[in-house]
Protein backbone atom coordinates (compact mmCIF):
# COMPACT_ATOMS: atom_id res chain seq x y z
CA UNK A 1 0.00 0.00 0.00
CA UNK A 2 1.26 3.37 -1.30
CA UNK A 3 1.72 5.51 1.69
CA UNK A 4 3.45 8.72 0.11
CA UNK A 5 3.26 11.90 1.31
CA UNK A 6 -0.07 13.94 0.16
CA UNK A 7 -1.68 17.32 1.19
CA UNK A 8 -4.81 15.52 1.87
CA UNK A 9 -3.17 13.05 4.43
CA UNK A 10 -0.84 9.70 4.01
CA UNK A 11 -3.67 7.44 2.40
CA UNK A 12 -4.69 10.19 -0.30
CA UNK A 13 -5.87 8.20 -3.34
CA UNK A 14 -5.09 4.59 -2.22
CA UNK A 15 -5.92 1.73 -4.18
CA UNK A 16 -6.14 -1.13 -1.56
CA UNK A 17 -5.41 -4.35 -2.60
CA UNK A 18 -7.35 -7.09 -2.87
CA UNK A 19 -8.04 -8.96 0.10
CA UNK A 20 -7.07 -6.21 2.43
CA UNK A 21 -10.61 -5.88 4.11
CA UNK A 22 -12.75 -8.71 5.54
CA UNK A 23 -15.21 -10.74 3.52
CA UNK A 24 -19.00 -9.52 3.51
CA UNK A 25 -21.43 -10.55 6.65
CA UNK A 26 -23.50 -13.15 5.76
CA UNK A 27 -26.57 -10.64 6.83
CA UNK A 28 -26.05 -6.98 5.73
CA UNK A 29 -29.22 -6.63 8.15
CA UNK A 30 -27.81 -7.69 11.32
CA UNK A 31 -26.50 -5.12 13.93
CA UNK A 32 -23.22 -6.49 15.97
CA UNK A 33 -24.39 -5.79 19.25
CA UNK A 34 -21.04 -5.48 20.56
CA UNK A 35 -20.78 -2.37 18.46
CA UNK A 36 -24.20 -0.59 19.00
CA UNK A 37 -25.25 1.12 21.95
CA UNK A 38 -27.35 -1.35 24.25
CA UNK A 39 -31.01 -0.31 23.36
CA UNK A 40 -30.46 -0.12 19.37
CA UNK A 41 -32.34 -3.01 17.46
CA UNK A 42 -34.14 -3.51 14.05
CA UNK A 43 -38.12 -4.08 13.65
CA UNK A 44 -39.44 -6.86 11.78
CA UNK A 45 -40.26 -3.79 9.20
CA UNK A 46 -36.21 -3.46 8.94
CA UNK A 47 -35.70 0.26 10.30
CA UNK A 48 -33.09 0.46 12.91
CA UNK A 49 -34.34 1.91 16.07
CA UNK A 50 -32.78 3.29 19.89
CA UNK A 51 -35.15 4.15 23.20
CA UNK A 52 -37.94 2.48 20.65
CA UNK A 53 -37.67 5.48 18.39
CA UNK A 54 -37.41 4.49 14.60
CA UNK A 55 -34.56 6.49 12.97
CA UNK A 56 -37.07 7.49 10.32
CA UNK A 57 -39.23 9.10 12.80
CA UNK A 58 -35.71 10.90 14.33
CA UNK A 59 -34.15 12.18 11.03
CA UNK A 60 -37.61 13.93 10.47
CA UNK A 61 -38.04 15.12 13.71
CA UNK A 62 -34.28 16.30 13.82
CA UNK A 63 -32.84 16.38 10.61
CA UNK A 64 -29.12 14.49 9.56
CA UNK A 65 -26.67 14.94 10.21
CA UNK A 66 -27.03 14.10 13.82
CA UNK A 67 -25.80 12.09 17.12
CA UNK A 68 -28.40 10.02 18.82
CA UNK A 69 -27.39 8.54 21.99
CA UNK A 70 -28.62 6.44 23.87
CA UNK A 71 -29.19 7.81 27.95
CA UNK A 72 -29.98 4.40 29.72
CA UNK A 73 -26.74 3.27 27.91
CA UNK A 74 -25.09 5.95 28.91
CA UNK A 75 -26.30 5.73 32.85
CA UNK A 76 -25.75 1.87 32.53
CA UNK A 77 -21.89 2.07 31.77
CA UNK A 78 -21.43 4.62 34.43
CA UNK A 79 -22.59 2.43 36.98
CA UNK A 80 -20.85 -0.44 36.17
CA UNK A 81 -17.25 1.73 36.47
CA UNK A 82 -18.41 2.63 39.65
CA UNK A 83 -19.57 -0.43 41.24
CA UNK A 84 -16.96 -2.60 39.57
CA UNK A 85 -14.70 -0.09 41.17
CA UNK A 86 -16.62 0.41 44.57
CA UNK A 87 -15.81 2.87 47.34
CA UNK A 88 -12.60 2.83 48.30
CA UNK A 89 -11.53 4.33 44.58
CA UNK A 90 -12.78 6.81 41.99
CA UNK A 91 -14.20 7.24 38.83
CA UNK A 92 -13.05 10.27 36.87
CA UNK A 93 -15.28 10.73 33.35
CA UNK A 94 -13.00 12.39 31.49
CA UNK A 95 -15.16 15.06 29.99
CA UNK A 96 -12.77 15.83 27.20
CA UNK A 97 -14.35 13.03 24.94
CA UNK A 98 -17.66 14.98 24.97
CA UNK A 99 -19.46 17.15 27.91
CA UNK A 100 -22.54 18.88 28.04
CA UNK A 101 -24.43 19.97 30.98
CA UNK A 102 -26.64 16.91 30.83
CA UNK A 103 -23.71 14.60 30.84
CA UNK A 104 -22.47 16.53 34.00
CA UNK A 105 -25.89 15.94 35.80
CA UNK A 106 -26.09 12.09 34.59
CA UNK A 107 -22.22 12.22 36.06
CA UNK A 108 -23.38 13.65 39.23
CA UNK A 109 -26.71 11.72 39.67
CA UNK A 110 -24.77 8.17 39.11
CA UNK A 111 -22.02 9.05 41.63
CA UNK A 112 -19.04 9.86 39.10
CA UNK A 113 -16.50 12.37 39.25
CA UNK A 114 -15.27 14.25 36.32
CA UNK A 115 -12.06 15.14 34.87
CA UNK A 116 -11.70 18.65 32.86
CA UNK A 117 -9.29 20.02 30.93
CA UNK A 118 -10.28 23.71 29.86
CA UNK A 119 -12.14 26.19 31.39
CA UNK A 120 -14.75 25.60 29.36
CA UNK A 121 -14.92 22.20 30.52
CA UNK A 122 -14.71 23.67 34.09
CA UNK A 123 -17.17 26.68 33.45
CA UNK A 124 -19.73 23.68 32.16
CA UNK A 125 -19.13 20.91 34.84
CA UNK A 126 -19.90 24.11 37.40
CA UNK A 127 -22.86 25.07 35.45
CA UNK A 128 -24.45 22.00 36.05
CA UNK A 129 -23.96 21.57 39.05
CA UNK A 130 -20.81 19.19 40.06
CA UNK A 131 -19.52 19.80 42.92
CA UNK A 132 -16.15 21.32 42.55
CA UNK A 133 -14.42 18.50 45.18
CA UNK A 134 -15.54 15.99 42.65
CA UNK A 135 -13.79 17.89 39.72
CA UNK A 136 -10.17 17.44 38.47
CA UNK A 137 -8.00 19.35 36.35
CA UNK A 138 -5.86 18.25 34.10
CA UNK A 139 -4.09 20.55 30.89
CA UNK A 140 -0.21 21.11 30.13
CA UNK A 141 -0.41 24.37 29.90
CA UNK A 142 -2.99 25.72 32.41
CA UNK A 143 -3.88 29.50 31.81
CA UNK A 144 -3.43 32.06 35.49
CA UNK A 145 -7.46 32.15 34.77
CA UNK A 146 -7.45 28.63 34.65
CA UNK A 147 -5.57 27.73 37.49
CA UNK A 148 -7.36 30.73 39.36
CA UNK A 149 -11.13 29.50 38.90
CA UNK A 150 -9.81 26.15 39.67
CA UNK A 151 -8.68 27.10 43.33
CA UNK A 152 -11.12 29.83 43.64
CA UNK A 153 -14.15 27.24 43.13
CA UNK A 154 -12.23 24.18 45.26
CA UNK A 155 -11.93 21.55 42.37
CA UNK A 156 -10.69 18.26 44.16
CA UNK A 157 -7.51 17.93 42.37
CA UNK A 158 -5.09 19.98 39.85
CA UNK A 159 -2.82 17.60 38.10
CA UNK A 160 0.73 19.32 37.84
CA UNK A 161 2.64 19.10 34.45
CA UNK A 162 5.06 21.24 35.08
CA UNK A 163 7.86 23.24 37.17
CA UNK A 164 6.42 26.34 35.90
CA UNK A 165 2.70 24.76 37.33
CA UNK A 166 3.93 23.95 40.68
CA UNK A 167 4.61 27.69 41.10
CA UNK A 168 1.50 29.01 39.19
CA UNK A 169 -0.80 26.84 41.51
CA UNK A 170 0.95 27.81 44.38
CA UNK A 171 0.88 31.24 43.85
CA UNK A 172 -2.64 30.87 43.37
CA UNK A 173 -3.35 29.31 46.17
CA UNK A 174 -1.41 31.66 48.51
CA UNK A 175 -3.06 34.29 46.72
CA UNK A 176 -6.89 32.57 47.80
CA UNK A 177 -5.60 31.64 51.31
CA UNK A 178 -6.25 28.36 50.45
CA UNK A 179 -4.53 24.41 50.69
CA UNK A 180 -4.83 23.17 47.07
CA UNK A 181 -4.76 19.68 46.46
CA UNK A 182 -2.86 18.26 44.12
CA UNK A 183 -1.05 15.40 42.09
CA UNK A 184 2.24 15.30 39.61
CA UNK A 185 1.52 13.59 36.84
CA UNK A 186 4.72 11.63 35.09
CA UNK A 187 5.85 9.71 32.34
CA UNK A 188 6.57 6.72 32.98
CA UNK A 189 8.33 5.74 29.43
CA UNK A 190 5.39 3.52 28.46
CA UNK A 191 3.13 3.89 25.35
CA UNK A 192 0.13 1.34 25.27
CA UNK A 193 -1.91 0.66 22.01
CA UNK A 194 -4.31 -2.11 21.66
CA UNK A 195 -2.83 -5.22 22.60
CA UNK A 196 1.05 -4.25 22.92
CA UNK A 197 3.01 -2.03 25.01
CA UNK A 198 6.47 -0.42 24.07
CA UNK A 199 8.25 0.51 26.77
CA UNK A 200 11.03 2.98 25.22
CA UNK A 201 11.85 6.82 25.38
CA UNK A 202 8.27 7.96 25.64
CA UNK A 203 9.43 10.66 27.89
CA UNK A 204 9.73 12.50 24.49
CA UNK A 205 6.34 14.54 24.14
CA UNK A 206 3.79 17.33 25.88
CA UNK A 207 2.68 16.01 29.34
CA UNK A 208 3.94 15.32 32.77
CA UNK A 209 7.26 15.22 34.30
CA UNK A 210 9.55 11.95 33.37
CA UNK A 211 10.87 9.45 36.04
CA UNK A 212 13.88 8.82 34.20
CA UNK A 213 17.15 11.03 35.22
CA UNK A 214 18.49 10.90 31.68
CA UNK A 215 17.36 10.83 28.69
CA UNK A 216 16.14 7.17 26.91
CA UNK A 217 15.67 5.49 30.08
CA UNK A 218 12.51 4.97 32.42
CA UNK A 219 14.39 4.68 35.61
CA UNK A 220 14.84 0.76 35.33
CA UNK A 221 13.38 -1.57 37.80
CA UNK A 222 11.56 0.84 39.85
CA UNK A 223 12.06 3.68 39.27
CA UNK A 224 13.20 7.74 39.44
CA UNK A 225 16.29 8.45 41.35
CA UNK A 226 17.13 11.92 40.16
CA UNK A 227 14.55 12.32 37.90
CA UNK A 228 12.51 15.42 37.06
CA UNK A 229 9.17 13.39 38.70
CA UNK A 230 11.14 13.31 42.07
CA UNK A 231 12.59 17.32 41.93
CA UNK A 232 8.63 17.89 40.93
CA UNK A 233 7.81 16.48 44.69
CA UNK A 234 10.44 17.72 46.39
CA UNK A 235 9.43 21.15 45.67
CA UNK A 236 5.74 20.54 46.12
CA UNK A 237 6.04 18.79 49.50
CA UNK A 238 7.73 22.56 50.26
CA UNK A 239 5.13 24.39 49.38
CA UNK A 240 2.60 25.24 52.38
CA UNK A 241 0.38 26.25 49.74
CA UNK A 242 0.08 22.74 47.74
CA UNK A 243 -0.41 19.08 49.23
CA UNK A 244 0.45 16.52 47.34
CA UNK A 245 -2.33 13.57 47.66
CA UNK A 246 -0.72 11.49 44.57
CA UNK A 247 1.07 10.59 41.51
CA UNK A 248 -0.98 10.22 38.02
CA UNK A 249 0.33 8.47 35.20
CA UNK A 250 -1.50 7.91 31.58
CA UNK A 251 0.03 5.80 28.92
CA UNK A 252 -1.87 6.01 25.99
CA UNK A 253 -5.41 5.17 24.39
CA UNK A 254 -7.53 2.22 23.02
CA UNK A 255 -6.22 0.11 25.45
CA UNK A 256 -7.37 -3.61 25.12
CA UNK A 257 -5.35 -4.81 27.90
CA UNK A 258 -3.92 -3.86 31.26
CA UNK A 259 -0.26 -5.22 30.33
CA UNK A 260 0.78 -1.46 29.63
CA UNK A 261 -0.59 -0.45 33.20
CA UNK A 262 1.57 -2.76 35.08
CA UNK A 263 4.50 -1.52 33.81
CA UNK A 264 3.14 1.69 34.71
CA UNK A 265 2.29 1.01 38.13
CA UNK A 266 5.33 -0.58 38.63
CA UNK A 267 7.49 2.89 37.92
CA UNK A 268 4.67 4.68 39.72
CA UNK A 269 5.44 2.69 42.77
CA UNK A 270 8.78 2.54 42.55
CA UNK A 271 8.32 6.68 42.60
CA UNK A 272 6.07 6.30 45.99
CA UNK A 273 8.63 4.34 47.57
CA UNK A 274 11.30 6.44 46.55
CA UNK A 275 8.99 9.65 48.49
CA UNK A 276 8.34 7.74 51.38
CA UNK A 277 12.68 6.95 51.55
CA UNK A 278 13.35 10.81 51.11
CA UNK A 279 10.56 12.43 52.59
CA UNK A 280 8.79 9.96 55.21
CA UNK A 281 5.98 10.53 53.17
CA UNK A 282 3.79 7.88 52.05
CA UNK A 283 1.11 9.43 49.18
CA UNK A 284 -2.27 8.08 49.51
CA UNK A 285 -3.38 8.33 46.00
CA UNK A 286 -2.47 6.87 42.65
CA UNK A 287 -4.28 7.63 39.32
CA UNK A 288 -3.51 5.51 36.67
CA UNK A 289 -5.00 7.63 33.77
CA UNK A 290 -7.74 6.20 31.22
CA UNK A 291 -7.36 5.26 27.48
CA UNK A 292 -9.45 1.91 28.29
CA UNK A 293 -10.43 0.62 24.45
CA UNK A 294 -14.25 0.17 23.04
CA UNK A 295 -15.55 -1.69 20.07
CA UNK A 296 -16.16 0.26 16.90
CA UNK A 297 -15.62 -2.56 14.41
CA UNK A 298 -17.25 -6.74 15.44
CA UNK A 299 -13.29 -7.28 15.89
CA UNK A 300 -12.49 -5.55 18.84
CA UNK A 301 -12.87 -7.26 22.20
CA UNK A 302 -12.86 -4.86 25.05
CA UNK A 303 -12.95 -5.75 28.78
CA UNK A 304 -15.39 -5.23 31.03
CA UNK A 305 -15.24 -2.53 33.73
CA UNK A 306 -15.85 -5.53 36.21
CA UNK A 307 -12.40 -7.24 34.48
CA UNK A 308 -10.60 -4.17 34.53
CA UNK A 309 -10.90 -3.08 37.69
CA UNK A 310 -9.77 -6.37 39.08
CA UNK A 311 -6.50 -6.52 37.19
CA UNK A 312 -5.68 -2.79 37.94
CA UNK A 313 -6.44 -3.33 41.90
CA UNK A 314 -4.55 -6.34 41.45
CA UNK A 315 -1.48 -5.21 39.71
CA UNK A 316 -1.51 -1.94 42.56
CA UNK A 317 -1.80 -4.13 44.97
CA UNK A 318 0.81 -6.38 43.86
CA UNK A 319 3.29 -3.66 43.43
CA UNK A 320 2.79 -1.85 46.83
CA UNK A 321 3.28 -5.07 48.75
CA UNK A 322 6.20 -5.83 47.09
CA UNK A 323 7.13 -1.91 47.85
CA UNK A 324 6.46 -2.30 51.63
CA UNK A 325 3.80 0.04 50.83
CA UNK A 326 -0.21 0.86 52.20
CA UNK A 327 -1.56 0.38 49.02
CA UNK A 328 -3.01 3.57 48.00
CA UNK A 329 -6.83 5.31 47.18
CA UNK A 330 -6.31 4.44 43.06
CA UNK A 331 -8.55 6.39 40.81
CA UNK A 332 -9.56 5.83 36.75
CA UNK A 333 -10.03 7.94 33.58
CA UNK A 334 -12.73 6.60 31.52
CA UNK A 335 -14.00 8.85 29.10
CA UNK A 336 -14.56 7.28 25.69
CA UNK A 337 -15.07 3.41 27.53
CA UNK A 338 -18.25 5.04 28.70
CA UNK A 339 -20.05 6.98 26.04
CA UNK A 340 -17.97 5.99 23.09
CA UNK A 341 -20.17 3.11 22.54
CA UNK A 342 -23.70 4.94 23.46
CA UNK A 343 -24.17 6.88 20.46
CA UNK A 344 -24.50 6.75 16.91
CA UNK A 345 -24.14 9.57 13.64
CA UNK A 346 -27.30 8.97 11.58
CA UNK A 347 -26.23 10.35 7.90
CA UNK A 348 -28.85 10.48 4.80
CA UNK A 349 -26.88 9.04 1.12
CA UNK A 350 -27.11 12.19 -1.38
CA UNK A 351 -25.13 10.39 -4.11
CA UNK A 352 -23.56 6.73 -4.90
CA UNK A 353 -20.63 6.63 -7.16
CA UNK A 354 -19.69 2.95 -8.68
CA UNK A 355 -15.98 2.68 -9.30
CA UNK A 356 -15.52 -0.30 -11.45
CA UNK A 357 -13.01 -2.65 -10.13
CA UNK A 358 -12.78 -0.76 -7.22
CA UNK A 359 -15.44 0.08 -4.50
CA UNK A 360 -18.76 2.45 -4.90
CA UNK A 361 -18.30 5.56 -2.78
CA UNK A 362 -21.56 6.50 -0.92
CA UNK A 363 -21.41 10.37 -0.44
CA UNK A 364 -23.29 11.61 2.78
CA UNK A 365 -24.62 15.00 4.52
CA UNK A 366 -21.49 15.16 7.04
CA UNK A 367 -17.94 13.86 7.07
CA UNK A 368 -14.93 15.13 8.97
CA UNK A 369 -16.68 18.12 10.12
CA UNK A 370 -18.55 15.92 12.36
CA UNK A 371 -15.97 13.03 12.76
CA UNK A 372 -12.58 13.81 11.77
CA UNK A 373 -11.47 10.92 13.52
CA UNK A 374 -11.00 8.80 10.17
CA UNK A 375 -8.79 11.53 8.69
CA UNK A 376 -7.21 12.11 11.77
CA UNK A 377 -6.28 8.74 12.92
CA UNK A 378 -7.07 6.11 10.28
CA UNK A 379 -9.58 5.58 12.43
CA UNK A 380 -11.89 2.92 11.96
CA UNK A 381 -16.05 2.68 11.49
CA UNK A 382 -18.61 0.43 10.40
CA UNK A 383 -21.56 1.63 9.52
CA UNK A 384 -25.47 -0.24 8.55
CA UNK A 385 -28.32 0.54 6.68
CA UNK A 386 -30.80 2.24 9.27
CA UNK A 387 -33.63 3.12 7.53
CA UNK A 388 -35.16 -0.10 5.82
CA UNK A 389 -33.97 -3.33 5.71
CA UNK A 390 -32.52 -5.01 2.21
CA UNK A 391 -32.23 -8.55 0.60
CA UNK A 392 -29.62 -6.77 -1.82
CA UNK A 393 -26.06 -8.52 -2.27
CA UNK A 394 -23.30 -7.12 -0.64
CA UNK A 395 -21.02 -3.82 -2.29
CA UNK A 396 -17.35 -3.03 -1.03
CA UNK A 397 -18.23 0.72 -0.13
CA UNK A 398 -16.36 3.92 0.85
CA UNK A 399 -18.94 6.37 2.70
CA UNK A 400 -17.29 9.80 2.52
CA UNK A 401 -18.38 13.22 3.66
CA UNK A 402 -19.54 15.99 1.20
CA UNK A 403 -16.17 18.42 2.39
CA UNK A 404 -14.32 19.99 0.01
CA UNK A 405 -11.32 17.14 0.45
CA UNK A 406 -10.03 14.09 -0.99
CA UNK A 407 -9.57 12.65 2.83
CA UNK A 408 -12.70 13.47 3.75
CA UNK A 409 -13.91 9.81 5.02
CA UNK A 410 -15.92 8.11 7.95
CA UNK A 411 -16.11 5.13 7.09
CA UNK A 412 -12.96 3.82 4.91
CA UNK A 413 -14.20 0.12 3.68
CA UNK A 414 -17.92 -1.46 4.22
CA UNK A 415 -19.97 -3.28 2.83
CA UNK A 416 -23.36 -2.06 2.34
CA UNK A 417 -26.41 -3.19 0.15
CA UNK A 418 -26.48 -2.73 -3.95
CA UNK A 419 -29.43 -0.81 -3.88
CA UNK A 420 -28.44 1.86 -1.69
CA UNK A 421 -30.00 4.95 -3.19
CA UNK A 422 -29.87 8.38 -1.96
CA UNK A 423 -31.73 9.03 0.27
CA UNK A 424 -31.41 6.21 2.66
CA UNK A 425 -30.47 6.75 6.04
CA UNK A 426 -27.25 5.08 7.22
CA UNK A 427 -25.94 4.81 10.86
CA UNK A 428 -22.13 4.63 12.03
CA UNK A 429 -22.00 3.35 15.31
CA UNK A 430 -19.62 4.00 18.44
CA UNK A 431 -19.56 7.57 17.34
CA UNK A 432 -20.47 9.34 20.63
CA UNK A 433 -16.76 9.96 22.09
CA UNK A 434 -14.85 12.56 20.35
CA UNK A 435 -17.06 13.34 17.62
CA UNK A 436 -18.68 15.53 19.00
CA UNK A 437 -16.09 17.44 20.85
CA UNK A 438 -13.59 17.91 17.80
CA UNK A 439 -16.42 18.59 15.17
CA UNK A 440 -15.79 21.61 13.54
CA UNK A 441 -16.98 24.09 11.23
CA UNK A 442 -15.02 23.44 7.82
CA UNK A 443 -16.35 24.53 4.92
CA UNK A 444 -18.78 26.82 7.16
CA UNK A 445 -20.93 23.51 8.26
CA UNK A 446 -22.96 23.89 10.67
CA UNK A 447 -22.08 21.21 13.57
CA UNK A 448 -24.85 18.84 14.20
CA UNK A 449 -27.10 18.09 17.32
CA UNK A 450 -26.90 16.09 20.16
CA UNK A 451 -30.37 13.88 20.88
CA UNK A 452 -30.38 12.18 23.68
CA UNK A 453 -32.98 9.10 23.27
CA UNK A 454 -34.42 7.28 26.28
CA UNK A 455 -37.55 5.15 26.83
CA UNK A 456 -39.42 6.47 23.80
CA UNK A 457 -38.48 9.80 23.95
CA UNK A 458 -36.05 11.61 22.81
CA UNK A 459 -34.81 15.54 23.30
CA UNK A 460 -31.96 17.53 22.64
CA UNK A 461 -29.02 17.99 24.77
CA UNK A 462 -27.03 20.02 22.22
CA UNK A 463 -28.86 21.79 19.34
CA UNK A 464 -27.80 22.16 15.60
CA UNK A 465 -25.91 25.04 14.97
CA UNK A 466 -27.46 27.61 12.86
CA UNK A 467 -25.99 30.17 10.42
CA UNK A 468 -27.40 32.54 13.17
CA UNK A 469 -24.65 31.27 15.14
CA UNK A 470 -21.94 31.69 12.41
CA UNK A 471 -22.49 35.25 11.52
CA UNK A 472 -22.88 36.13 15.08
CA UNK A 473 -19.18 35.27 15.65
CA UNK A 474 -18.36 37.31 12.21
CA UNK A 475 -18.04 40.64 13.20
CA UNK A 476 -18.00 41.82 9.48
Amino acid sequence: MSRSAHPAGPRYADVLPEGHYSAPPADLNQLDQGVWARTVARTPEGAVTVGGLDVQQLAEEFGTPAYFLDEADFRARCRAWRDAFGADADVFYAGKAFLCRAVVRWLHEEGLNLDVCSLGELTTALAAGMPAERIAMHGNNKSSEEIHRAVEEGVGRIVLDSFQEIARVAHAAAALGKRQRVQIRVTVGVEAHTHEFIATAHEDQKFGLALAGGAGGAGGAGGAAGGPAAEAVRRVLQLDSLELVGIHSHIGSQIFDTSGFEVAAHRVVGLLRQVRDEHGVELPEIDLGGGLGIAYTPDDDPSEPQEIAKALRDIVTRECEGAGLTVPRLSVEPGRAIVGPTAFTLYEVGTVKPLDGLRTYVSVDGGMSDNIRTALYDAEYTVALASRASTAGPMLSRVVGKHCESGDIVVRDAFLPADLAPGDLLAVPATGAYCRSMANNYNHALRPPVVAVRDGAARVILRRETEEDLLRLDVG
